[in-house]
């Protein structure tokens, strides 16, 4: 090995050779400026939390219409992930992820300065494009920039949106209680000191292209033929009916400022964060990926009918957010993993192909949600998300013979 020049391609020959020895901490470089930089792109997720009542309020608009800033994000991303492939296998991983920052930047600088909801709605979108080319490329160069084998790299990638998403909320209380502008310049700014990490920390771009197989558009379709991951891919998207459901309307019902609300989605992404790296891997372990993913939805959808039921009780919306951090968590990882193993192709390729899907059920479940308290009552988007949720268990258990093989394909890494 001594005589193999360093770059991603010898990481990726040793890596089977080193993974029983390598540690998770034991990273080149160039992972932890993508680490970093996933951070700051999840905080975008989080941070315009603790802001959306106040949105709400000085731009004279109604809670579906706020909800929207989650909608345009989640619904450009989702059709953007189809295109991230062709993309990054002609403009190689550190380009494409330099682009998705800039665009980001660009975005919610703009989001910043913006007067109108629908403007702030349509900016919103424009950072979902950035963030597609990013995301979807991320998980890809940590995995295949990692020394200590795709199942740590996952949990790594997965810490960092857990650090992003716990952090993300914090920040926007914090500089939401100045002004509800100030989370979309925080974020810009923050992407300008990443990009700059990624030029100076990745491998050079002209060495990883010689190794780039040129994908096309129908490649993620033709990725979703595989039962598996279109079972995973569906599966997500009615959960994620409950996770943007939590995210985008439950701060509506707290009754709490921007301060408040920070600390509390702060103390959802930390248990969100800390459940990811360290209790999904022992779950997985013990109980298998299905059993333990499916464990995880129920609890969670049994964590929306307390919601339903007590949508006027403070102290239990504000427990329930918190302790979904810790449910979240898990089965973010669990299904991350099980998408990784589910079907024989590139994994860039079966990222979009499944985030594609799941992002679609993102891009509803907010309006929808905003929707339902807008014509019934503010308890019906809560239960309404606890049944999409139960329904995603169903379906893995329906197509269990479709996806049990993702243990048997972890078992032999």
């Amino acid at each position: 090995m001594a005589a193999t020049p360093p770059s991603v391609s010898s990481s990726q020959a040793a890596t089977e050779l080193t993974i029983e020895h390598s540690s998770i901490l034991n990273q080149p470089r160039s992972v932890w400026a993508v680490f970093f930089a996933c951070i700051i792109a999840f905080m975008g997720l989080g941070l315009v939390d603790p802001i959306l009542p106040a949105i709400a309020e000085q731009l004279h608009a109604s809670h579906s219409e706020v909800t929207l800033l989650f909608t345009s994000y989640n619904a450009v991303m989702a059709v953007a992930m189809l295109i991230t492939g062709m993309i990054s296998s002609r403009l190689g991983i550190k380009w494409t992820l330099m682009c998705g920052i800039v665009i980001i930047a660009v975005f919610s600088a703009l989001g910043g300065f913006s007067n109108g909801i629908w403007t702030l709605v349509g900016l919103r979108g424009g950072w979902g494009l950035g963030n597609a080319l990013f995301v979807a490329t991320a998980l890809a160069a940590i995995v295949s920039l990692s020394n200590s084998g795709a199942a740590k790299a996952i949990i790594l990638y997965e810490a960092a949106i857990g650090l992003g998403i716990s952090v993300g909320p914090l920040l926007g209380g914090w500089l939401g209680a100045m002004s509800w502008r100030g989370p979309f310049l925080g974020v810009a700014s923050l992407m300008v000191i990443a990009f700059f990490g990624l030029i100076f920390l990745m491998p050079k771009a002209d060495k990883e292209n010689k190794e780039q197989t040129k994908t096309s558009l129908l490649d993620p379709f033709r990725a979703l033929k595989h039962r598996s991951l279109l079972v995973f891919g569906i599966a997500a998207a009615l959960y994620n009916f409950g996770f943007f459901t939590l995210l985008a309307y439950a701060p509506f019902v707290m009754g709490l400022d921007e301060h408040g609300l920070g600390f509390v989605f702060l103390g959802w992404g930390i248990l969100l964060a800390i459940t990811s790296v360290f209790m999904a891997p022992k779950l997985q372990e013990r109980f298998g990926t299905i059993k333990s993913m499916c464990t995880m939805l129920i609890l969670f959808a049994l964590v929306l009918l307390a919601m339903g039921i007590w949508t006027s009780t403070q102290w239990v919306i504000i427990a329930a957010v918190i302790a979904a951090g810790a449910l979240l968590g898990n089965n973010n990882t669990l299904i991350t993993t099980a998408v990784m193993n589910s079907a024989p192709v590139e994994r860039s390729t079966a990222s979009a192909a499944y985030s594609f899907l799941r992002f679609i059920g993102g891009a509803i479940a907010p309006f929808f949600a905003g929707k339902l308290a807008e014509i019934y009552n503010p308890s019906v988007p809560f239960l309404t998300g606890a049944g999409f949720v139960l329904l995603s268990v169903v379906f893995i258990w329906l197509n269990n013979h479709h996806v049990k093989h993702v243990d048997d394909v972890k078992s032999s890494h």
